[in-house]
């Protein structure tokens, strides 16, 4: 080997060293903990260092970077994109044929939708893989998203996928060996010989689907034993007590890292250890396991955030966070808040929103959460109900009024959409729709109305003046730049007709895209109105994540308003919940302001903001 080879050698040594260093005793402290093996452990140490040595140069260049400037992620410049591959662009290349299209929508961190190998029929949407290592050949090769990822980061976007690391699809090489027999495998997941045995689990344990996937295991006639499956029965959960699977996944996962993804979502992230006589959700092992995640990518892959999907109240999602001294997940979801937001919708009183906004804004600002009025997945009431009561709400019947009314079938609604997993026992059930269409867009166009038109157009920018107000990171669901509706064509899918779901994954409609340079349609009235918006938040320094965040009275019940402040700037936002013009009074009077959208300086001691408006004021 020559001197210079040599060199550069000891060079990558000495910072995986260091990096390894600076964890290595808690790392150490926490896996002997949990798996007490030193062989194990010694194991995990040797493949992180291969791991680190496969990353090319780009991507350690792109980590010492991020390493010198933690807080690049928590910039006002941060706007986030996620749509499935196939939907979007048909496969990898067509979403790198894409690129100039994110570009122009101001998009600089995109979230790939599931796109690992699946089988056909029996993927959930993606979630159920098959192989860690391989992308679902409808949709590319390995080296397309190499190639992908690359060119995201020539154009600075930031490239997100999932992680499902509580489950395998059935299909998998280790369940296909398991369900054969061999012991080594068995040991990676739930395996129990008597409904007895499972049902001593069942006493604690909820059902996450009761109705389309009821129970939380699986009987298999040819193995003639019970197998966890706490989603569908083609999922078979991980064994995490097994070292064995620790190891291998953060394999994956480093894996998967070294293919240029800047961001790690880790599916289902409460799930992952299960004890008996527990709920086996947000157990403490769990925090344990991300806690070494997030380790041993700092030590690997510094560059790389892990984002968790915590779909649960704020006292439950903020653990996940970890402390100052140990953390664990850089970014979580703010789900209750998104839940919240459509309630506000649908009751036109924002009491129980702004009792959300001030919880999350006394948070901790090294908090970082995702806002977002939609995903991929249906929307979960799972409000307040205890605050909701003392206003006069009763849990059962408020979830069926917004059920009723996101259907379109109560409260002067215009909203279009259906119900997902329905329980006709208990009357609980989940909501799929698009934002436009749960804005009026569809109904609107259904009825060639230009006046309820304008209206739900206006519902559905102030719903993303709003979001952009929140501290964290706002993302788009992709079309909802473009006001796309419903896609009702599911239905005609064998695959996909028992999951409504679908409703509002439809396929990305480009010949309607094509109008966003024409202000007078309904895709150039959205796209324009969300790309001035983005323009004002990237602009403003108030909109970093960790600037003083409130929310100021109005003496309106549907008209929410929110403060922000900033190294000696602040902007107030009003936004008008109802589909009446209000006159509202604004607390904070101090001095003149002038709104970023119109350019007009004014008082804003008493305000008139018309129905389903908004005003974004900033001190002069």
């Amino acid at each position: 080997m020559g001197t210079a080879k040599k060199n550069i050698k000891k060079q990558t040594d000495e910072v995986f060293l260091q990096r390894l260093n600076r964890h290595h005793d808690e790392l150490r402290w926490l896996y002997m903990e949990l798996y007490d093996n030193g062989s194990m452990f010694a194991e995990l140490c040797d493949n992180l260092r291969q791991f680190y040595l496969e990353r090319n140069q780009e991507l350690k260049d792109r980590d010492l970077l991020r390493e010198t400037n933690q807080e690049w992620y928590r910039q006002n410049d941060m706007l986030g994109m996620m749509f499935y591959i196939d939907n979007f662009a048909g496969n990898m290349k067509g979403v790198e044929s894409k690129l100039d299209y994110i570009e122009r929508c101001n998009v600089n961190y995109v979230h790939l939708m599931p796109f690992l190998d699946t089988p056909k029929g029996r993927s959930d949407g993606g979630y159920a893989v098959s192989d860690f290592r391989k992308v679902q050949p409808k949709l590319g090769t390995m080296k397309d998203l190499d190639s992908l990822t690359a060119a995201c980061h020539k154009k600075g976007i930031n490239v997100c996928m999932d992680f499902v690391m509580n489950h395998t699809s059935e299909d998998h090489e280790w369940a296909k060996k398991a369900r054969q027999g061999d012991g080594e495998y068995m040991s990676r997941y739930f395996f129990f010989d008597t409904a007895e045995e499972t049902a001593m689990y069942e006493r604690t344990v909820p059902q996450v689907f009761p109705t389309t996937a009821p129970g939380n295991f699986t009987w298999l006639e040819d193995a003639g034993k019970y197998v966890m499956t706490s989603f569908y029965p083609y999922q078979w959960d991980l064994n995490y007590k097994n070292p064995r699977v620790f190891n291998e996944m953060m394999y994956n996962f480093l894996y998967l890292a070294n293919r240029g993804i800047d961001i790690i979502r880790i599916d289902a992230v409460p799930y992952i250890w299960k004890e008996l006589n527990t709920s086996c959700r947000n157990l403490k092992q769990v925090h344990t396991i991300v806690r070494m995640m997030r380790m041993i990518g700092e030590i690997v892959c510094p560059g790389i955030l892990l984002l968790g999907e915590v779909v649960m109240e704020p006292e439950k999602v903020t653990p996940y966070f970890g402390t100052v001294e140990k953390p664990e997940c850089h970014m979580l979801y703010n789900v209750t808040t998104m839940a919240t937001t459509w309630h506000t919708v649908a009751t036109r009183d924002v009491r129980l929103l702004k009792r959300q906004l001030d919880i999350v804004n006394g948070l901790p600002k090294d908090y970082v959460f995702l806002n977002y009025l939609r995903c991929h997945d249906d929307i979960g009431w799972g409000l307040d109900y205890g605050t909701l009561q003392k206003e006069g709400f009763e849990e059962r019947s408020h979830k069926q009024y917004l059920n009723d009314y996101f259907q379109g079938y109560a409260g002067g609604s215009n909203s279009r959409g259906e119900l997902y997993n329905a329980d006709p026992v208990t009357g609980d059930a989940r909501f799929c729709g698009t934002t436009a269409s749960m804005c009026g867009v569809e109904k609107a166009a259904g009825e060639q109305d230009d006046k309820a038109m304008e209206q739900a157009i206006r519902l559905d920018l102030m719903l993303h003046a709003y979001m952009f107000m929140q501290s964290g990171i706002p993302v788009l669901y992709s079309g909802d730049e473009i006001g796309q509706l419903n896609d009702y064509t599911y239905k005609e899918d064998p695959d996909k007709v028992a999951d409504s779901r679908y409703i509002h994954r439809g396929a990305m409609d480009w010949k309607l895209a094509e109008k966003i340079g024409d202000a007078k349609s309904v895709q150039g009235k959205i796209f324009q109105g969300l790309e001035r918006l983005e323009r004002i938040r990237k602009t403003e320094k108030v909109f970093v994540t960790d600037a003083d965040a409130w929310t100021i009275e109005t003496g309106d019940q549907s008209v929410l308003c929110i403060g922000r402040y900033y190294d000696g700037e602040k902007i107030i936002g009003v936004f008008n919940f109802s589909e009446f013009d209000k006159s509202v009074q604004i607390e904070e009077q101090d001095g003149r302001y002038t709104e970023l959208l119109s350019g007009k300086t004014m008082m804003i001691d008493e305000v008139m903001i018309p129905a389903y408006g908004f005003y974004y004021f900033k001190k002069s």
